[in-house]
Formats: structure tokens, sequence, C-alpha cells
């Protein structure tokens, strides 16, 4: 640098990296927000100390609005559906990864018009630095509140009708299909599904890789019995399916849950399994080695898909421009296929 030039002044990103730190937690640390463990602060006081660093003030004012955490919201009633294997996992995921960048993980349900409301306060006051938004259905006003937040939003899962510009989702209809060719390769012809809610796209795009395996392979597909993810659900469905398609020789359920529930019907009606009935289900939870038969499945990635969904969330924190993310699904077999 030339005699008498002015020193360029150092940036966040410079204090953040000479730190070990992202940007968000050094911007944290600076404005003394929550949530930032000690040797994080104290790591980017030192590296402010040896570049010389001086906030810009607009920059220190948007600052401080931050808050630290991030909300994951799930559009459901029923407080314990944070016990269910499924969100339980999600929320495993999603709170390791927001650790990792000293984020706090709140959790909401947003089903019903008070729980709405709850959320729209939330999203309009920066109640939160970012939201996780899961479980949505066909219509639901949440999508909506979220295409209007000024917050960042990432979806777990595609709503219906609605491309979102950031989603983590899974590769359902391939799951779904790659379950159904499985019972068709064993020689089930008479394959019927027990699906998912129909009103939101994990439920359709389920029911899609079932019917496409089943047209491709010449067969007629059972119309669907809907089991809304839970084992009672799953029940009810199988025994419709069993009076309705008594020789049925082979069953998809769109979750574990479901499929479990169906196993406990096609045993109360003197059905073995696999021997008259083959069932496979989806999502590879830990009720699917417990399961009697032991469940074959579609493995998916729950406790990856918090994950990544809290990681794409941290990344729009940073200010970066993540790409939506498909994980991917794989078929384990068990005993009862």
């Amino acid at each position: 640098m030339a005699e008498g030039a002015p020193r360029r002044q150092s940036t966040l990103d410079e204090v953040a990296e000479l730190a070990g730190v992202s940007r968000s937690v050094a911007s944290r640390a600076l404005n003394n927000a929550p949530h930032v463990s000690r040797a994080k602060r104290e790591a980017v006081e030192r590296a402010v100390r040896q570049l010389g660093y001086v906030p810009h003030p607009t920059a220190r004012a948007l600052a401080t609005r931050q808050t630290g955490a991030a909300a994951l919201v799930i559009s459901g009633e029923d407080p314990s559906i944070f016990a269910d294997p499924f969100f339980a996992q999600v929320i495993v995921g999603a709170s390791a990864a927001l650790e990792d960048a000293d984020l706090h993980l709140m959790l909401c349900l947003a089903a019903s018009e008070r729980g709405r409301r709850r959320v729209e306060r939330l999203l309009r006051s920066r109640g939160a630095d970012g939201v996780m938004l899961m479980a949505l259905r066909e219509d639901d006003p949440l999508a909506r509140l979220a295409q209007e937040a000024e917050l960042p939003v990432v979806f777990g899962g595609r709503p219906v009708g609605l491309e979102p510009r950031w989603y983590v989702d899974v590769d359902n209809v391939g799951g779904a299909r790659a379950a159904t060719e499985y019972l068709i390769a064993a020689g089930r012809t008479r394959v019927a599904t027990i699906c998912g809610r129909l009103d939101t796209e994990v439920g359709r795009a389920r029911h899609r890789g079932y019917r496409d395996a089943v047209l491709a392979a010449g067969l007629e597909p059972y119309p669907p019995e809907a089991g809304d993810f839970t084992e009672p659900g799953g029940a009810a469905a199988m025994a419709v399916l069993l009076a309705n398609h008594p020789d049925l020789d082979g069953v998809f359920a769109a979750s574990d849950n479901m499929a479990v529930g169906a196993l406990r019907t096609l045993r109360n009606a003197g059905r073995s399994v696999p021997s008259d009935v083959a069932v496979i289900g989806f999502d590879d939870l830990p009720v699917a080695r417990m399961s009697d038969p032991p469940l074959t499945t579609v493995h998916q990635p729950v406790e990856g898909l918090g994950r990544e969904m809290a990681r794409m969330l941290v990344a729009l924190l940073n200010g970066q421009d993540p790409t939506p993310l498909i994980l991917p699904t794989r078929l384990v077999p068990r005993a009862s296929a």
C-alpha cells in the first residue's frame, strides 16, 4: 500500500473467516445477541482486534434485529405430533444443524386458526431469524403467509400447487414406485395401496409412484384407501381393502405407521404375512424393525431432511442462495415382503 493511502476497512466476512465461524455467528457475537457460545464469541473478539474491524452503523442496526432463533412450523394441531417418530427425527436433525450455527430451535403448531395467527405474528414481527415449514395441506393459508413473509422460509416437502424457491424434499414418487415394483417382481398381481392424505403433495406423490408401477406392469390399480399416515388409520384402511378386495396379495402403505396398522388388521383377519399378503411401508422408522414380522420399507433420510432444511436456512441467513434439494430413497427388504 502506498504511503499515505487510506487503509482498507476489514469486512465482517473477513472477521468470520479468521474466527472460524459463519457470518451470522460473527454478526450475533458483535451485537451481543443470544445463543452464541463463549468460545466463538471470544474467537470473534480476537479477530476484530487483529483486523481492526469497525462495524458499519447501518449494518449494526440491522444486525441487532436478529433473534438467534429459527422456527420449525408444522401444520398440525395435536402437540403429540412432536413425539411421532418421523417428526422427532426431523427435529433431531434440524436441532443439530442449528446448534452448529449457534441458532436456537423453536417449535410451532399451526393448523388451527389460533395457531396460524400465532405463526403470522411470528413472521410479521420477525420473532425468529428464519422459518422451516412442514406438513402443508392443499390451500393451506400458511403457504400464502410464507410467500408474503420478509423472513427466509425453507419448505420441508413441496406444498400442493406451489413450487417454493427453497425446499428440501424426498424422492417420494421414486420410492413408492420401487416398493410397488418389488411386490410385482415377487409375483404379487393384486397389489393395493394405503395412501396418505391426498390433500398433501407427499400423499399424492407416493400414490402416483404406486400407480406408475402398477400400470407399467399391465395391472389394474386399486382405488386408494386413505390412512392419514397413522397406525389406526392404516388399520382401518386395511379393513376396508380386505372387505372390498378379499383376494388382494400385496399392499404398499405410504408410511410405516400405516403399514404397522395394516399388519395388525391382517393378523386379526387370519391372513399370513407375507404368505397370503406381502406388505411394504415407507420411512424406515424404528417401528419398521420392531414390527411382527419386521417390515420391508422404503428408507428415506428423515433426520437428514431436518438437517438439510436447517442447513439451507442457515445458508440463507448467511446471504447465500441455495438450490432446492431432493433426497434419495432406497428399498430395505425385510420379512413382511
